[in-house]
Parts: C-alpha cells; structure tokens; sequence
C-alpha cells in the first residue's frame, strides 16, 4: 500500500456545481443559528455580530487553503490523504479516524433530535421510530449513488436559506417601515440601548468564540466533496469564494436583524429569535415553520455526516489504516461498506443515547468539539507542507492558490489555539481538553499495538516528482485540471 494510494481514488464524479453550491452552503448553516443563536447572543450581547465576522473570516482562510489543496488533488479523503501525504502517515491515521468519529457522534445526536423535532407534531409517537426512519432513509440515499446524496442536500440547503432570506427580508421590512408594528419603524437602537454594544465587556464576546466557531463545523465538507465533483477545478474555488460573504449573509445578516428586533437580554427566555419574528408577523404557524426547518436541517447533517464517514473509511482503507473492505466500491460507485458500518455505529448510538446517562453522552460528544479544531489546524499545516514542495515556478501554476501563505496560516493556527484556551473556561467544553488527549490516546496505542506502523509505505510522488500534478510532460500539470 503506497501513500500515494491515497490520492488514486476511483469514485464517481456525480455532483454538479449546484449540488457543491448549496453542500457548501448548507454545511455553514447547521440547527445551531435556529435554536442555539440566543445562547451566543446571551453570552456576548449584540458584539456577538463581530465575533461571528471574525471567526468568518479564519474559517474563509482555512477554506482557502483546503482550496489550494483539493484543486491540487480532488479526492474525497480530503485532508486525511492530504495529512498522509505532506505531514506523514500517523497525521493522515488520526486525522481520518478523528473526522470520522467527529461526524459519528454528531449524527448520534442529529438522529436523536429528530425524533424530538417529530414529537412536535404526533406526541404519542415513540421517539426512537422516527429516528431509526431517518437513519435507515439516509442511508439507502447515499448507497443509491453519490448524485442522490447531493439531491437531497441541495434541497435541504435550499429549504434552510429561503426561511434565513424570507426572515432577513421581513425583518428589514420591520426594521425600516414598522410592518407588524403599526406603521412605526423599530429601527435598529437596540443594538445599543441595553448596556451599549458591548454588555458583557470584552470577557463575553471571548467565551462566546468556541460555540460561535463550532457553529461553523461543517464547512469544511467541500473538500469532501472534491472527489466526487464533476467539475472540481471550477466548482471548489466558486463554493469556497464565497463561503464568507454567505456566513455575513446568513449569520451575522440574520442575528444583526434579531437584535434589532428584540432587546438582547430578552432573547433565550422567549423561545427561537426566528419563531419570535415570524410570529410578530402574526404568522400563527411559525413555531410550525421553524420546527419544520429544523427537522431538515438534522437530516441534513446527519445525510453529510453518512456521507463523509463513508469516504474517510474509504480513504484510510487505501492509506491502510482501515480494513481493506472498507476500500471496495459497491456497484454504484460508492463506499457500500464504509457507509453501511458508519451507519451501523449510529445505530448504537441511537439506542446509548437512551440506556446510558446524559453526561456519558457529553463526554463522548466532546471529542467531536476538539475534532473540528484539529482537523482546522491540519489543513493550515498540510497546506504549508504542500507549498513548500513546490518550485515558484510550479506555484504559479497552481489553479486556486492560497493568498497570504504563509502569514494568514499562522494568524490563523494562532486564533484556533485561542479558541481551545477559551475551552478551558466553559464547563461544557472543558471536558473536551480531558477526553481528547485520551482518545488520541488511544488511537496511537493502537497505530502501534497493530503494527501500523510497520506498514510498508513508499513515499511516492506523482509522475512528475512533484505532488499536485500529473503526467509526464515536463511543464507538470495541475491535477484535474
């Protein structure tokens, strides 16, 4: 098995640019902005607005760098292949298992809620029959073919951002021209009128950055999707250029019409920012439309979450660290082991959810936390490691470079050591920075307790010396382009 097996995958390219649109789109806009945006309000008051811009932008930069690379190298594996192949073989090892149980447990929780968001509407209903419905439903979509995954994500995407624009664009109207209020214009004073700007001093907006960055967690599943991309050259760099002014849009967009709206102190003791504005709208079904979102919006990630699973035990399997089944394509070009057993292991998790206490569950949850910020900080770092195999004439050849290299890199590895600082003061978090260590633990005792290390593999670079191109001619091509 060679590293650069890694790179050699043979899945199919069935997603169109709409279908990588609205994943990259639909991966930034996650339950939390629906139900979990008044907590952050509460935390920092209306400053929250430049927190989410902030941490916008490092996650636009390190979307800029994963850009770099999956134009290079359009595999699914994404940043374990590329951990593999420019940082080593145990990074691309833990990286790989780390995203994998990262999406795992997030689904365990998805899957869940889905059965709370249904009980909304048919109380007597059994919540563990809709869950096990919307498991078993994701499931046979992505064995169907990688082209009915991205149907049933464009459409979930698409239901998330027509509720965001109709509510930014009614609360405008709110705003400006008084609708729902008489005729009298709220304006916009409130963002200022109840302890100024910043509320909570600077402390509050610091602490509100660890739930506003895993906000975000999600977004880097465009480079998941570059392997099966028909157009990856064109599509990634289109989806990642414009993940930024989404995130102003829908994030910082919606909560800056919210808290206009409403005094921020009140927001969190009243129930969700976007049932309130529909409601004041006088629209009696709003609860309704929400929980209906909602519910989508879990089935969205827990679609990606079988998705991405499936194609990061496909990728270890070819980098080794996996069982060989797992790197098998079934008749329809996709990953049928890797998606049957990640599917599998919700299950479990489904029905742990119920036997075993609440705490155990946030334990286990939050090894997913650290994960996002670790596999953050592995794209920086392979993207350096890329770069600096390259000649600058090879450089500019490059089809979607990374501005900035290598400044914005550290800045940015910078700002994600000081998130996992601030994890330190949230007891929710906390516990991420003690079951971490042991899960990292344990998977290098089991790198090495299972010979992993002794895998004989051959650092191959592609055929012409330098990875990132392919062919044989001496000028070196960009792959996939």
């Amino acid at each position: 098995m060679s590293k650069q097996d890694a790179l050699n995958e043979n899945l199919e390219r069935g997603l169109e640019e709409r279908h990588i649109q609205l994943i990259a789109l639909g991966g930034a806009i996650g339950v939390g902005l629906f139900l979990g945006s008044a907590t952050a309000i509460q935390t920092a008051g209306p400053a929250i607005l430049l927190i989410y811009t902030i941490a916008g932008l490092a996650m636009f930069i390190i979307m800029r760098a994963l850009g770099e690379l999956a134009t290079s190298y359009p595999v699914s594996g994404s940043f374990s292949a590329y951990a593999n192949e420019f940082i080593g073989p145990m990074a691309g090892y833990l990286t790989g298992w780390t995203y994998w149980f990262m999406w795992v447990v997030t689904c365990m929780a998805e899957i869940t809620a889905v059965g709370v968001y249904v009980k909304f509407w048919i109380p007597t209903m059994p919540q563990w029959i809709p869950a096990l419905a919307a498991l078993v439903i994701m499931t046979c979509v992505n064995l169907i073919a990688v082209k009915a995954y991205g149907e049933f994500e464009f459409w979930f995407a698409l239901i998330k951002v027509v509720t965001i624009i109709i509510m930014i664009g009614l609360g405008v109207l709110m705003i400006v021209f008084g609708l729902g209020n008489g005729g009298k214009p709220i304006g916009i004073s409130n963002l200022w009128s109840h302890g100024g700007f910043f509320p909570k001093g600077v402390w509050g907006p610091m602490l509100s950055v660890v739930m506003v960055m895993f906000a975000y967690l999600g977004t880097e599943l465009i480079g998941v999707t570059a392997g099966e991309a028909k157009n990856p050259e064109k599509t990634i760099p289109s989806a990642i250029n414009k993940v930024f002014w989404r995130i102003l849009v829908f994030y910082v967009g919606a909560l800056f019409v919210i808290m206009s709206l409403y005094p921020w102190n009140s927001l969190g003791t009243i129930g969700s920012p976007f049932v309130l504005t529909f409601s004041k709208l006088g629209i009696s079904a709003a609860a309704g439309i929400i929980n209906f979102v909602v519910l989508t919006a879990a089935l969205s990630s827990c679609n990606s979450g079988i998705f991405s699973t499936g194609r990061m035990l496909y990728n270890l399997s070819l980098q080794g660290t996996a069982p060989k089944i797992f790197g098998k394509l079934g008749k329809t070009h996709v990953p049928t082991a890797g998606i049957v057993i990640s599917a599998f292991f919700l299950l479990i998790g489904v029905v742990l959810n119920y036997l075993v206490p609440g705490k155990v569950f946030t334990y286990v949850t939050s090894v997913a936390t650290f994960g996002a910020i670790w596999v953050w900080g592995i794209i920086l770092v392979a993207q350096m490691k890329f770069r600096k195999r390259l000649t600058s004439e090879e450089v500019k050849k490059l089809h979607f470079p990374m501005f900035g290299y290598p400044y914005l890199n550290w800045t940015t590895l910078a700002f994600l050591a000081f998130v996992v600082v601030m994890m330190f003061f949230n007891k929710d978090t906390l516990i991420a920075l003690v079951v971490a260590p042991i899960w990292f633990a344990l998977l290098i005792g089991c790198y090495y307790i299972f010979g992993l290390n002794k895998k004989k593999v051959v650092s191959e670079q592609l055929n012409t010396g330098k990875p990132g191109f392919k062919g044989s001619d001496s000028d070196g091509e960009i792959l996939g382009k």
